[in-house]
């Protein structure tokens, strides 16, 4: 197994005895298929499913916990008490040895420890749905795999989905660090893999600046 980053290792450690399904994913889970790290991330995402809120909230005793979700501005740093989480949602977790030397604001620098941010995520039966739109369905057991570093990680096709999509309507414009990310996956992808992903776009922004590349 290629030498894991320490940070992966900590959130291993912190997960392996969380029983419901969680993934890596975001930029950290593009390395995880590169096996290596090809930039700075300020954060780790992982990824669990709406319904299992309040195992997170039990695992993470002690930890720093601030959840945004519809009912919840962007700006808040208001505690998180384990209620049920709306779509879209993510969590932000801060260890509780970060928090001594961090000022109480999600805004502040990561100077000790790690940071976390937690995507909620959608199911349905057996199959993860994405952009909570049912057309883009995938089984579960195909969604995520253990990648070389050892770590359950979102596949690659979906980590490329979430970034071309979560971001786009919001801000009309990819992300560089997403942009970057595309282009260091997208010589590593299947066929399959590419088509599923162009399909899944189109579906949800058709008019994607990736849907060229993703053709050719």
């Amino acid at each position: 197994m290629a030498s894991v980053p320490a940070p992966l290792v900590s959130v291993a450690e912190l997960m392996s005895t969380f029983r419901p399904r969680w993934s890596l994913c975001g930029g950290w889970a593009v390395d995880a298929w590169l096996g290596r790290q090809t930039r700075e991330h300020a954060d780790i995402d992982i990824s669990v499913f709406q319904g299992d809120e309040q195992a997170l909230f039990e695992h993470l005793v002690g930890w720093q916990l601030v959840a945004h979700d519809p009912n919840v501005a962007d700006n808040s740093a208001e505690p998180w008490d384990g209620r049920p989480l709306d779509l879209p949602a993510h969590i932000h977790a801060r260890a509780p040895d970060a928090r001594r030397h961090l000022p109480d604001r999600l805004d502040a620098p990561v100077q000790a420890g790690f940071s976390l941010d937690i995507q909620v995520s959608e199911r349905s039966g057996g199959d993860w749905i994405f952009s909570r739109e049912p057309r883009i369905a995938v089984p579960l057991r195909r969604c995520v795999r253990q990648s070389g570093w050892g770590l359950p990680t979102l596949v690659a096709e979906v980590v490329l989905f979430y970034k071309a999509t979560a971001y786009f309507e919001m801000l009309k414009r990819i992300r560089r660090r997403d942009e970057r990310d595309f282009l260091a996956l997208l010589p590593h992808l299947t066929e399959k893999q590419s088509n599923w992903l162009r399909e899944a776009i189109s579906l949800v922004q058709p008019g994607h600046s990736w849907l060229t590349q993703l053709s050719l």
